[in-house]
Parts: C-alpha cells; sequence; structure tokens
C-alpha cells in the first residue's frame, strides 16, 4: 500500500517555511510531504484587509487536491478553523486530519477582532494567551519574529457554514502539545469553539508530544515521525 501523501498548514503568521525541517525530515524517510503558504502570508505587501477565512480555506482545497490520492492534512494552532472548513468542502480527498496543538474550530476563533491584520504579539502576551514558548531557543525566537507575517484579520473573525456531514468520518489526530490531551478532552467537555468539533467526530485518537506550542521547531523529528505513522495508516 502506497503511504498518503501529507499536506502541511502553518498556524497564525507563518508561511510553509515553517515546515522545512518536518518536511525534510518526511522527504528523508521516502515520504510526500508539501507545506501550504496561506493567502495573506506571502509577504508583508500584500493588502491583508482584502484576504478572506473563505480564500484561505480555499487555497488549503486546492492544495489537498492538487495531489493524485487522498492526503493526510496536518494543520496547526490557528489552522485548526480554516482546515476543518476545507474538510467539509472536499472530506473524499482527506484520507486523514491531523490537529498539531489546534482543533476542528466550529466558530470563528475571535469573531470581535476589528483589525484589517494582526502582527505577531509579543512573546509575553503570547505566552499569557496560552502558547508556551517552551523547548524553543532564542535563535528559533530571533527567526520567528524576523519571518512572521501579520495575520489577516479576516482569518482571525470568519468561519464557515459546516455542512456536509462527511468529515465527520474522516479519521482525525489530535497531537497534543502545550496541553496535555486530558486538558484538551476537558476543554471538548466545556464547549469551547476552537476543538468543539472533537465532540462530533466519530474517529479521534489524541497523541501526547510533550513541548511548546510550535513542535515543528522544537521536535521536528518527532513530530514528523507521528505523521509518517498516520500516513502508513
Amino acid at each position: 500500500m502506497v503511504d498518503s501523501p501529507i499536506v502541511l498548514v502553518p498556524g497564525f503568521w507563518l508561511g510553509a517555511w515553517a515546515w522545512d525541517e518536518v518536511v525534510a525530515s518526511l522527504q528523508s524517510g521516502g515520504r510526500t510531504a508539501t507545506a501550504v503558504t496561506l493567502p495573506g502570508l506571502e509577504s508583508l505587501d500584500v493588502d491583508r484587509a482584502a484576504i478572506t477565512f473563505d480564500e484561505q480555506v480555499t487555497a488549503i482545497c486546492d492544495a489537498v487536491s492538487a495531489a493524485d490520492r487522498p492526503v493526510v492534512l496536518a494543520v496547526h494552532s490557528g489552522a485548526g478553523a480554516t482546515g476543518y472548513a476545507a474538510s467539509d468542502r472536499v472530506p473524499e480527498k482527506i484520507a486523514a486530519m491531523v490537529y498539531v496543538d489546534s482543533g476542528p474550530a466550529t466558530a470563528a476563533l475571535n469573531p470581535g477582532f476589528t483589525e484589517a491584520e494582526m502582527p505577531l504579539p509579543g512573546w509575553q502576551e503570547l505566552v499569557d494567551d496560552g502558547n508556551s514558548l517552551d523547548g524553543l531557543s532564542e535563535q528559533q525566537l530571533a527567526k520567528f519574529r524576523e519571518r512572521a507575517i501579520p495575520e489577516p484579520g479576516d482569518a482571525i473573525r470568519g468561519s464557515a457554514q459546516l455542512s456536509n456531514e462527511a468529515r465527520l468520518d474522516i479519521p482525525s489526530t489530535v497531537i497534543c502539545n502545550s496541553m496535555p490531551a486530558e486538558e484538551i478532552k476537558a476543554a471538548v467537555a466545556k464547549g469551547y469553539p476552537w476543538v468543539a468539533g472533537l465532540a462530533q467526530l466519530r474517529d479521534v485518537t489524541y497523541l501526547d508530544l510533550p513541548t511548546g506550542h510550535w513542535p515543528m521547531w522544537s521536535r521536528p523529528s518527532d513530530l514528523a515521525g507521528l505523521l509518517a505513522d498516520i500516513a502508513a495508516k
């Protein structure tokens, strides 16, 4: 059996480059892996006020549909919202979903956000908002700060109308990094929108990979190994 191709989508402020180490590790093991830069994250020169949540969903669907067979779609952090929306549109193109320190959001991540874009906040602000920096070196933090692109505002306040129940049968894995699986499950039980879809999905596996919120930098080889195992199934 041929392994499923892997499509990797980064979270807020990041382009495809964020997955470089994971892609290299997967490809060195003979896997097919590609990373996506979502609309609005290409460069500082983009007019992010014109970028919509729907455009980002469409970009994910296009990347998934470009493969010659159903893919493993791995989404990180804020891409849980757009990634879950993509699974509603093209479930037949997705062999498995992977939420990396993320979840299938059923509503806008921040419906009250009104700005055209959101620059990368300061480190303490990120930590205070629940984004652990564990495992990241000063060099990695400096690269993150240097390469970060403001997130389009509509990607933060936007959402999708979910209607295709076929998405509920896609095998889904939550890779738990800054929060262990038991805490994620508790958040689901409390109905938090960013993970609410997990209460509806019919085939969910939780895997603990303890580290900070950006495991593609703090534990890239281990993350790649988990993704490879999922693709092999």
